[in-house]
């Protein structure tokens, strides 16, 4: 499935001394299997935007398509796109709310209209493909870790199979192993189900490593959108909308300064150790050439 933004914009409070722009002349499309970063400073309009793609809110002008077909429409079932378009929070607890962590993942199931027993086996299949130990599915999900409370709203969402899994800030208050695991998983559920991955994060070395394509907001606009590595080229024009490249990025220009042949565009920490090898190499041999002449 692919959803397309048209010329839209969307407006808190309109017309009132309140009113805010949130998003504007926004065209954007979300093809099949693609990992998608989206960032932006506090007030950039990311949350308003990825809100538009389930339809948890209507633009105040422009048109969001589904497979070519506007979801607002009189006849569009967004009950049904919402089982497609899985949102999982930035704070979890928002989204569970059963007794137990097992009947919370079943939910999403049933109310597709599936039975008890089979809602089970999609929620243990989710639960599973997110690391949650099976000892606790029987646990209130309100005595969960932070960390064990989000691979549980991410299990009830996946429960669904929805084509587009968006996730908003999955990873924040989580400690250094715990964001990798978790990022980790929602990556290899990507390959093994062949899902979109919609994620917003402030985290510019999740997205480097992870995501396929960023799209950088600004004042309610997107200002970038292409592959991580060549977005993080404008790291100066990033750090004038109050964000940044990640830190290899920093290290990669201040070695580049210093005369060494290192490829600043790479913007991970494996192809930053290739590239500074390789100019060490280099730089070596070129050393042993003139010290022989």
């Amino acid at each position: 499935m692919a959803l397309e933004l048209k010329d839209v914009a969307y407006t808190y409070s309109p017309g009132t001394a309140y009113e805010i722009h949130a998003l504007r002349d926004i065209n954007l499309t979300v093809p099949e299997d693609q990992f998608i970063g989206i960032i932006g400073h506090i007030g950039s309009g990311k949350s308003t935007l990825i809100q538009l793609f389930n339809a948890l809110i209507r633009p105040t002008s422009g048109n969001v398509l589904c497979d070519g077909e506007d979801i607002w429409g009189d006849s569009y079932d967004r009950r049904a796109l919402r089982s497609k378009v899985g949102l999982v929070f930035q704070y979890p607890e928002h989204q569970l709310f059963e007794n137990d962590v097992l009947s919370d993942v079943c939910f999403g199931p049933m109310n597709q209209g599936k039975t008890r027993e089979e809602a089970e086996v999609e929620a243990k299949k989710a639960l599973r493909s997110v690391g949650f130990p099976e000892k606790y599915y029987s646990r209130s999900p309100f005595e969960l870790s932070g960390g064990q409370k989000k691979r549980a709203a991410i299990a009830g969402v996946l429960a669904m199979n929805p084509g587009i899994l968006i996730l908003d800030e999955p990873t924040a208050g989580l400690d250094p192993k715990g964001r990798d695991d978790i990022l980790g998983q929602i990556a290899q559920l990507r390959e093994e189900r062949g899902i979109t991955i919609v994620l917003v994060s402030h985290s510019m070395e999740d997205i480097a490593r992870y995501a396929d394509r960023l799209i950088v907001m600004n004042k309610g606009r997107i200002v970038y959108d292409d592959s991580p590595r060549e977005v993080f080229t404008h790291y100066q024009e990033l750090e004038t909308m109050g964000l940044a490249a990640p830190q290899v990025t920093y290290i990669l220009h201040r070695l580049k300064e210093k005369g060494l042949a290192v490829d600043t565009t790479q913007d991970t920490v494996p192809g930053a150790r290739d590239t500074i090898l390789e100019a060490l190499h280099a730089a070596g041999t070129q050393k042993e050439g003139r010290a022989d002449v």
